[in-house]
């Protein structure tokens, strides 16, 4: 069911629960509806209270002022998420853009994170290794046809039809997309890593074309207490390769740290 959060001007943010136990936030990446998680979510709710929401300008919630955006207020609207919810503090997971959020939230609000685990995502895109302009401008094109690669694996994209529409079927308006794509472009959390006290898990694919790995190495160098994990895969890891739910979950469970050491 889907319940309404408030943010600090009003702007209602949707957001659903599923599971229970510790609580998980989830955190999409830019202009991605909380139900582009699919069997992420799903599997995570096994063993924690998962909670999804709509960014601002996205699916159900608000669309707010999109020259305001940026990834520091998206935190805020987590935030607020979570209090609607009841919860004082929580694992946090984030993917792309909405890894650049939870850098945001970890360090401006560290006694709301429990566990940080950013996926495929990055300080900033003027601290690392540059994008291919042509990527992005696959990116940008809205051709599905011409993203899919750049996410997922061929086969598992074919295999998994319902997974795929549900990652990239939006309901947005120009200016939010718009507004999205600035928040994403102008992170730069860089001088924020070092004020990040959770505990930290970077996961990042060796064939990510979006943001290149060197990006993701930057991140476990800064934050304090950061470990990465590589993987053979794509920009959209989370969905398409198994091994970044289990490395996760075991992340999160209470036993994490140890199988991680």
């Amino acid at each position: 069911m889907t319940t309404f959060a408030t943010a600090d001007d009003g702007t209602r943010i949707a957001y659903e629960e599923h599971g229970v136990g510790v609580p998980v936030l989830l955190i999409a990446g830019q202009a991605t509806g909380m139900h582009g998680w699919g069997p992420f979510a799903d599997a995570l709710a096994r063993d924690f209270r998962v909670i999804v929401y709509d960014h601002r300008g996205i699916g159900e919630s608000g669309l707010g002022d999109p020259a305001a955006y940026s990834t520091r207020a998206f935190a805020d609207d987590a935030v607020a998420v979570l209090d609607a919810a009841g919860v004082a503090a929580a694992h946090v997971v984030g993917h792309s853009m909405g890894g650049r959020v939870a850098q945001w939230l970890a360090a401006d609000h560290p006694e709301r994170v429990r566990r940080l685990a950013l996926i495929a995502t990055t300080a900033g895109d003027r601290t690392a290794e540059r994008r291919d302009p042509a990527v992005v401008a696959d990116l940008l094109s809205g051709d599905r046809d011409r993203m899919l690669p750049l996410f997922f694996d061929d086969g598992w994209a074919a295999a998994h039809p319902g997974d795929v529409d549900r990652f990239f079927t939006r309901v947005a308006t120009r200016p939010a997309l718009r507004g999205h794509f600035a928040a994403s472009r102008d992170h730069d959390g860089t001088d924020a890593l070092g004020r990040i006290r959770a505990r930290t898990l970077v996961v990042h694919g060796t064939h990510d074309a979006l943001t290149p790995v060197a990006h993701a190495r930057l991140l476990t160098d800064r934050i304090p207490d950061a470990v990465m994990v590589e993987l053979d895969a794509r920009h959209g890891l989370h969905l398409d390769t198994p091994a970044v739910e289990e490395t996760v979950r075991d992340f999160l469970l209470p036993d994490g740290q140890r199988a991680l050491s």
